[in-house]
């Protein structure tokens, strides 16, 4: 008896999905020059919960689409290149330790379980800077980035913007939310 696996897509959902990373992919080459779509569908349809994980990116409006190639873990990076912090992902606090501390109006999750739960992982600090590099994100929204254990035992969490031209990164308490804040994710393929 085969065990179902519930992060998998039919051939249909795989085929719509690579379709509109193709498209997005052909669409803003200048995130990953000299970086060929064959090479890299060729990857995805090899490991079908990277696909899924991919899907749950998509579903949540992230625009996920490769941004690098790591050649000592050959592997292909991708983020979420919305313009601004995915829509279904905001108005979320940190984690789930700080979703618990909170006695009333609690936010419907946290950043953290959803980053794992979709197979993804909230950019760093220097994630997120980087991405910035290939274009500007977050003007209108910010996004929680991992924050360092020493921040968070102290009951805070980081996230960042880009104003001004500039990204900066700010503190909260990790139990805020607003409906302008939500968290990028990254995948490596």
């Amino acid at each position: 008896m085969t065990k179902s696996n519930k992060k998998a897509l039919s051939q249909e959902q795989q085929e719509e999905l690579l379709g509109a990373l193709k498209v997005r992919f052909e669409n803003n080459m200048n995130r990953h020059k000299e970086i060929e779509w064959a090479k890299v569908q060729e990857k995805l349809q090899a490991d079908t919960e990277k696909l899924w994980s991919l899907k749950q990116m998509e579903a949540t409006g992230g625009e996920p689409d490769v941004v690098g190639f790591d050649e000592k873990k050959n592997e292909y990076i991708f983020c979420d290149c919305s313009t601004e912090s995915p829509k279904g992902r905001r108005s979320v606090c940190y984690d789930r330790e700080a979703l618990e501390s909170r006695k009333k109006h609690k936010p419907e999750n946290n950043a953290i379980d959803m980053a794992t739960s979709m197979g993804i992982e909230l950019l760093t600090e220097e994630q997120y800077r980087a991405l910035q590099n290939i274009e500007h994100f977050d003007m209108k929204t910010s996004s929680w980035v991992h924050t360092p254990s020493d921040i968070r035992e102290r009951g805070g969490a980081l996230f960042c913007d880009n104003r001004y031209g500039h990204v900066f990164v700010y503190h909260n308490g990790a139990s805020s939310y607003y409906g302008s804040r939500g968290f990028r994710g990254l995948l490596r393929v």
